[in-house]
């Protein structure tokens, strides 16, 4: 069985020794580096914007993948792929143009993703499946992290995963909120392909082994 994308969030890391932190996952496991951009008004929260982002790029030795958990994400994903971003999710909710956002990611030559919150369905994505790069299923209501993990989500995963392989897609599913060594494997099993741990990795006494044992659940 291949083994799971992981995707360490740095929303949970330490802010006033961001460098060191970013290092530390460059000479981790760690496949991409999971980046949240929250504006307040999509979900209530704020958390870093382009300076940051681009700060952690410089320093950053594997792939940006950046979660726009914003309104209107069309407007900023130029910016946010000359920033560094490899990955771009935007969510369902706040895309009444998916199709659109979707082709003007892929135009920028970065990974199209698409973040669907914990009250909405799979079904939904559909039609455009075969055009999504990743599905970041939202295991927790967006906007903070260390919340409890949502045990519906297993069934979901297995939806999604259906869908993809009925539409002969490749798409990758990732999931994001509450993942930690107690649920990773049956998250795998669903059908899970990335795993984004924040919390779980950053408040651990030795945050590279813990995205070790992650990587080979």
């Amino acid at each position: 069985m291949p083994r799971p994308i992981i995707a360490p969030s740095v929303l949970a890391s330490d802010f006033a020794n961001l460098q060191r932190e970013i290092t530390m996952l460059n000479e981790s496991e760690a496949h991409w580096i999971h980046v949240d951009i929250m504006d307040g008004m999509f979900v209530p929260n704020i958390s870093m914007g382009l300076p940051v982002v681009e700060a952690i790029h410089r320093h950053a030795a594997k792939p940006l993948d950046v979660h726009l958990m914003i309104v209107q994400p069309e407007r900023y994903v130029e910016a946010f792929r000359a920033a560094g971003a490899a990955n771009i999710s935007v969510h369902v909710e706040a895309c009444p143009h998916l199709h659109r956002n979707l082709q003007q990611i892929k135009a920028l030559g970065c990974r199209a993703g698409v973040a669907i919150n914990p009250h909405t369905p799979v079904q939904g994505l559909a039609d455009v499946i075969g055009d999504i790069d990743l599905v970041c299923v939202m295991s927790v209501n967006p906007g903070f992290g260390g919340q409890k993990f949502i045990e519906h989500t297993y069934r979901k995963v297995q939806m999604l995963k259906q869908l993809i392989v009925d539409a002969g897609a490749s798409t990758l599913i990732e999931i994001d909120g509450g993942v930690n060594l107690q649920n990773a494997r049956r998250l795998l099993d669903a059908g899970a392909d990335v795993l984004v741990a924040g919390s779980f990795v950053f408040q651990a006494p030795d945050p590279k082994a813990v995205i070790r044992d992650l990587a080979a659940v």
